[in-house]
């Protein structure tokens, strides 16, 4: 057998099917030539010192060193050849202890690198090091602020998302509404929590605008349409009331209808304003307290609410017409969504390059981000190595890595022949010096 070792089948001569009939890579392809390339200069520094060896017994001198030299050579490749073979297969196929490391101890081989891996890759303040200096927020900030790539992210973000909004189907939202909250809703009192929203309203004088705009716009339409307030009115006058009388009155109770609502209206301590306050105060109070009529009322309007049938048509027309605006504005390049996207995106980008602040918060959250995932799922990723390597055959194993690190092996060899013969001719001199 030649010294050069034999090549795993596939990948050695070439061929595109590695074991098993799997399909070989170019890049392995390419790998195997360069391994044997290597392979053919270890083996002819091995046969030139085989030749020398020959040409220069028995000779003195000069030649002597020469002959010492190349025998040491021999020996320094042929001992590198055995140690590099015997990591991948048996030396000339003989069963010899200790050789074919890889395909007999490549499950070991694996959970050991798994536990380099992890132990000196995965750990947080390798990361936390390793994502500070790639200035993750700079880099952001820098390529966004170009408009080609503004454009690409709203353009791939909305892509994706009329995409996601297209998988989500009616009966998605019927199971959803059917199966999740309305079971939810039926099962939280509503009293309570509208009691509290009411009573923090009212705190907060929130509902003050809410109604000094009720009160605006309902003057104006009194004020504006006095022949429907009269016929409004005019229905319920008397029928034997003369029409001239009725008229009168009517057209006063309008006046007077319009100036009082304009005093509400103007008059922020007004005793109608003082009244209504009063009145959302005592609903807050019994909606905060469960035994209360006006509690058990609320829950009896939700459970009818609930129990419906038009909850679900209306969720589903709801979702549908929220779907059709979104699908249509995203699918839009110059629709009102994609254009508020690149809006914030560029301001965002702008406030990246202008604020160091923003560019640490944003690196802080990618790290913890990452160094999160690490803790979380770093052993399962891991274990994707041990896992993968486990279901190679010891051959196949052995073939995979010897691709990828076979060549630099040679040198192994290539260097005990060259470090080998130079040791032959020092130990030469020495026999001479030394009697």
């Amino acid at each position: 057998m030649s010294l050069t070792t034999t090549e795993p089948a596939a990948a050695s001569e070439g061929r595109p099917d590695g074991p098993g009939g799997a399909a070989v890579s170019p890049a392995d392809v390419e790998r195997a030539a360069a391994l044997r390339r290597m392979r053919l200069v270890a083996l002819s520094l091995l046969v030139l010192a085989a030749i020398v060896f020959v040409l220069t017994r028995d000779r003195e001198g000069f030649w002597g060193f020469v002959n010492a030299g190349a025998e040491a050579s021999m020996v320094g490749a042929i001992a590198d050849w055995f140690a590099v073979t015997a990591l991948f297969r048996h030396p000339l196929g003989l069963p010899i202890p200790h050789t074919a490391l890889i395909p007999r101890r490549k499950d070991d081989l694996g959970r050991g690198l798994q536990d380099f891996v992890g132990e000196n890759f995965l750990q947080e303040d390798v990361i936390r090091e390793r994502l500070a200096s790639a200035e993750v927020g700079r880099r952001v900030g820098t390529w966004l602020a170009d408009p080609a790539h503004a454009r690409t992210v709203v353009d791939e973000a909305s892509e994706v998302a009329a995409i996601a909004l297209g998988k989500v189907r009616d009966e998605h939202i019927t199971s959803l509404v059917n199966d999740a909250l309305v079971p939810r809703f039926r099962e939280e009192p509503i009293s309570p929590l509208l009691g509290g929203l009411l009573g923090e309203v009212l705190s907060d004088r929130v509902h003050v605008g809410l109604v000094d705009l009720a009160l605006g716009e309902l003057h104006d339409w009194l004020a504006e349409n006095p022949e429907t307030v009269s016929e409004v009115l005019g229905e319920r006058a008397p029928w034997w009331a003369p029409t001239s009388v009725n008229e009168r009155v009517i057209g006063r109770i309008h006046v007077e209808m319009v100036k009082w609502v304009a005093d509400i209206r103007d008059d922020p301590y007004h005793r109608a304003r003082y009244a209504l306050d009063q009145m959302l105060a005592r609903l807050a109070d019994d909606l905060s307290h469960d035994g209360s009529d006006t509690a058990v009322r609320a829950e009896a309007l939700k459970d009818r609410l609930l129990d419906h049938p038009a909850v679900i048509s209306t969720a589903i027309s709801l979702w549908d017409a929220l779907r059709r605006a979104l699908t249509g504005s995203l699918a839009d390049p110059d629709g009102a969504v994609r254009r508020r996207l690149l809006t914030e995106v560029e301001r965002f980008a702008a406030r990246l390059d202008a604020e160091p602040a923003l560019r640490e918060r944003v690196d802080t959250l990618v790290a913890d981000a990452v160094v999160f995932g690490v803790k979380r799922y770093g052993a399962e990723a891991t274990s994707i190595i041990t896992q993968t390597i486990e279901r190679w055959d010891g051959d196949e194993a052995a073939r995979r890595i010897e691709l990828h690190v076979g060549r630099d092996l040679q040198f192994i060899r290539i260097n005990g022949t060259i470090v080998g013969g130079l040791v032959g001719v020092v130990i030469h001199a020495l026999g001479i010096l030394v009697p």
